[in-house]
């Protein structure tokens, strides 16, 4: 067995801050993207990866580097993180800009996207992927302000970026917007984080059909559970050691199993894909 087919050895282990530092995880989660070979299917593009810090998004920036892609990451406060995926993609032979602050700010995404055309010249990639969740086990529980806060990062920041990067976005550009399987199953102890994946996949398929007479193609990637910073800044210590474990293929997904989905829909293989949902998680059959 490979290291990605054997289920990972994950001690319990808890994070107060949300989204999470992934410097703190043990075991260290797999989104250095070390087996993955480029041809050069991004070669001159420049992308915009929100979360791009660590996790998926990490593994997404590095992917697109060795796709010959330079990167524009917007991360909230996990400097140490950001560094290092800046690190792997200038390993990569690639530029990669990092802007900390928050996407619910529509005036900090009109800057991310104005920092990729100052520093690159043009816009050829939006990922959507930053995202926060706080488990209540009851509606009941959930505040106002916890209710207003997670649309406002999940939701609210794609109108935000898209809106500050369309006029930048020439035919043949990609929105890549990340939603999740709770989008399709629903999850009871995570309702309203659930609700907003929900509402990406309508956002995704409402702006394709908007955005594709422009030449502009929206697709969206719905992980299952994977290993990222965001599940020990969620979920008690306890239940860490059982992450993943109700997966078809008995464990939960690493980032760089994740991100050539979105590798595909940025490169040109993608080409007939608009408003489609691709689904890496580990083996559950949902109603796409």
């Amino acid at each position: 067995m490979s290291n990605q087919e054997a289920k990972p050895d994950i001690p319990p282990q808890h994070q107060e801050h949300q989204p999470g530092s992934e410097a703190a995880m043990q075991p260290k989660p797999e989104a250095e993207m070390k087996n993955y070979r480029g041809s050069a299917k991004l070669k001159g593009k420049v992308a915009i990866v929100t979360g791009g810090d660590s996790g998926i998004g990490r593994a997404v920036a590095i992917g697109f580097a060795k796709e010959g892609a330079n990167v524009v990451i917007a991360y909230l406060d996990e400097h140490e993180d950001a560094k290092e995926t800046q690190r792997h993609v200038e390993a990569a032979g690639r530029e990669c800009v990092l802007l900390a602050g928050d996407v619910g700010d529509a005036e900090f995404c009109r800057q991310v996207a104005d920092t990729a055309i100052s520093a690159f010249g043009r816009l050829d990639i939006l990922v959507n992927n930053a995202a926060q969740q706080y488990p209540q086990q009851s509606i009941e529980n959930i505040s106002e302000e916890q209710l207003l806060k997670t649309f406002r990062i999940n939701v609210f920041s794609m109108f935000f970026l898209v809106k500050a990067a369309l006029p930048h976005m020439k035919p043949g550009a990609r929105i890549i917007n990340t939603t999740s399987v709770t989008a399709y199953r629903g999850s009871s102890h995570l309702l309203d984080y659930s609700s907003t994946k929900g509402a990406i996949v309508a956002f995704t398929r409402s702006l394709s059909q908007q955005l594709i007479q422009r030449g502009i193609l929206v697709n969206a990637v719905a992980p299952g559970p994977v290993w990222t910073p965001l599940i020990p800044s969620s979920f008690p210590e306890k239940a860490i050691e059982h992450f993943g474990e109700k997966a078809p293929l008995g464990r939960p997904g690493q980032p760089d199993e994740i991100a050539p989905s979105y590798i595909f829909l940025a490169s040109d293989d993608a080409s007939y894909m608009a408003g489609q949902v691709l689904h890496p998680n580990g083996g559950e059959v949902v109603n796409a």
